[in-house]
């Protein structure tokens, strides 16, 4: 379930202006504080959220590179299936998916090439729709990006990642105004924003969850045969003389008494 072409289109209307400025806004504090050297986005290529990133190279994934349209932010794009990453194992620090579990056919392989490529204590960011909001209630009248989607809750993805052997460390929800694309009504449901963060926090259109690879090593202690045994502990010199003057002066007592 790939996402058609008119995604570009739906993403310059005000709706999808709301969206996009809310991850971004999020992405923006939480990629600054990922360390490592290689950060990779799949998925909202016409969007740069790595951005705030710290890391040297940033890689775009994209189903296809059009030669034509240079890429504003000088971003290394890649074509790439995203069932098979064009990467080599451990060789990035950062993954971010942005909206592709929903539409991708074989989530769960999505999420295990993010874990192959990933580095031990690589971090994976994913940003999803929420089908318990009001965008997934518009979501049953179908149509085009991004409402035909099969969307995913957050608790669902959080099983998936602590299977593969990650470990989440924060979630975030937002997007509580309804699914409206006129820009007036925008401004009259604002207020939901701030309501919806107090009453009905995990009900938030959009979610994103930040995930750590980590790898537990085992290390066979054996005992070292080689290593002689033990001496046997000495008396230390004030010890041996303390006892020697003792012993005498008991003999010479005794012998005074005779």
């Amino acid at each position: 379930m790939d996402s058609p072409p008119v995604m570009p289109s739906w993403l310059r209307t005000q709706l999808g202006g709301y969206l996009i400025a809310w991850e971004q806004a999020r992405l923006d504090i939480m990629l600054a504080d990922i360390f490592g050297y290689n950060a990779l986005q799949i998925g909202l290529a016409e969007v740069d959220l790595l951005r705030a990133s710290r890391m040297p190279l940033h890689v775009c994934a994209a189903r296809t590179v059009q030669d034509d349209k240079a890429d504003a932010n000088a971003r290394l794009t890649v074509a790439c299936d995203n069932a098979a990453l064009s990467f080599t194992g451990a060789s990035l620090d950062l993954v971010v998916l942005a909206h592709e579990l929903e539409f991708s056919a074989d989530p769960h392989q999505l999420l295990r090439e993010a874990m192959r490529v990933l580095v031990a204590e690589g971090s994976v960011v994913i940003c999803g729709f929420n089908p318990y909001s009001l965008w997934g209630f518009r979501r049953c009248l179908r149509g085009q990006w991004p409402w035909h989607g099969r969307y995913l809750s957050a608790a669902r993805v959080r099983d998936w990642l602590t299977v593969l052997g990650f470990e989440v460390q924060s979630s975030q929800f937002g997007c509580y105004i309804p699914p409206v694309e006129s820009y007036e009504w925008l401004g009259r449901w604002k207020w939901l924003d701030s309501v919806g963060q107090l009453c009905w926090p995990m009900c938030g259109a959009a979610w994103i969850l930040h995930g750590i690879k980590r790898v537990h090593g085992a290390r066979l202690i054996q005992p070292n045969w080689r290593e002689k045994s033990a001496r046997a502990r000495n008396l230390s010199p004030v010890a041996r003389k303390l006892g020697s003057s003792g012993l005498s002066g008991k003999a010479s007592g005794k012998t005074g008494e005779t």
